[in-house]
């Protein structure tokens, strides 16, 4: 494989610590599983890996998802073959070839393309766990999805509105509130706006059962601010910084509130957990509630600039790399 690449970073920094280098796959080991990759997913986690939010081990590949065709099989696999199409979830995505474990790799039906898992696999896993496993969304609920028209946010409001959930979302721009819009939001607040209190007005001054909050330290106290008494403020991501501590007695002051902060590979960290969203994610994909909403595609050497797209706000649903 003289044509395999990886992008790795060997400090932290900005977009332009990410290097295109060769990579040396080797053979596949007892229960691994080589694929030659044709899409990877763009995540935010990857920037937070990047620029030393989340700490990680130099050198680095960074990447979680992705998915393509099947080159070899170590031994001992037996639920794949060469040739088969795959997604996966795994550390090390940003390379033309990915080697890692086939029980960690799930087989795509005929209906659903490489393109479409890389683009919703983790972001479509990450919306399932918010809407099912943390607590399960019920009709008539009222939920506040930040980052409406983003990566998790364009498949979390179709999701949870095909749940009975009346979601208002929250957008950065007029152009990104009428695709949350299309997506099946209720109503839009502007991130300019005083959010909390658009929620109050919205809701005649009862608050939201739920905020699914990615934005962090910007959004946490207006999504506070926003819930009703025995509300969820539910924050999964970072987007402007790590949210500062909350002290206890503001939940208890605010209404007896929930706050949590989860991970999801908590919830597929065993084989039962990732086949039980993967089913239901590709059951909503099939079904049509959920659409891989690309947003945008660049070339996986060209990722430097895909992340000052992403962090700069530039982007909408899904970003694919290409190798």
């Amino acid at each position: 494989m003289t044509d395999a690449y990886s992008i790795n970073i060997h400090e932290h920094g900005g977009p332009e610590v990410l290097k295109v280098e060769p990579l040396e796959i080797g053979e596949a080991g007892p229960g691994e599983a080589v694929v030659r990759q044709t899409a990877i997913g763009l995540n935010f986690i990857d920037t937070y890996h990047r620029t030393g939010l989340y700490p990680v081990k130099l050198p680095f590949t960074p990447g979680s998802e992705g998915a393509g065709v099947v080159e070899a099989v170590g031994d001992g696999v037996e639920d794949l073959k060469a040739g088969d199409r795959v997604a996966y979830l795994g550390a090390g995505a940003y390379a033309s070839h990915f080697k890692g474990p086939a029980a960690r790799m799930l087989k795509l039906p005929d209906s659903i393309s490489e393109e479409t898992a890389a683009a919703v696999l983790l972001k479509g896993l990450t919306a399932w766990m918010l809407l099912f496993e943390i607590r399960r969304a019920s009709p008539g609920e009222t939920a506040l999805v930040w980052a409406a028209a983003g990566g998790v946010g364009s498949l979390l409001v179709p999701w949870a509105s095909s749940l009975g959930v009346r979601v208002i979302g929250v957008t950065s721009t007029a152009e990104k509130a009428e695709l949350a819009r299309a997506k099946g939001a209720d109503a839009i607040i502007l991130s300019s706006e005083d959010v909390a209190a658009r929620t109050r007005e919205l809701t005649g001054g009862a608050g939201v059962d739920v905020s699914y909050d990615s934005v962090g330290k910007d959004s946490a106290e207006a999504s506070l601010n926003a819930l009703k008494p025995r509300g969820w403020f539910i924050t999964y991501g970072n987007a402007s910084g790590p949210v500062e501590p909350v002290p206890p007695g503001i939940l208890n002051a605010k209404g007896s509130l929930v706050m949590t902060r989860p991970g999801l590979f908590h919830f597929i960290a065993d084989a039962d957990g990732l086949r039980r969203g993967a089913a239901a994610l590709f059951g909503a994909l099939r079904a049509g509630t959920l659409k891989a909403d690309i947003g945008q595609r660049f070339a996986l050497k060209d990722v430097a600039e895909a992340h000052r797209a992403l962090e700069g706000r530039g982007t909408t649903g899904a970003t694919v790399l290409e190798p």
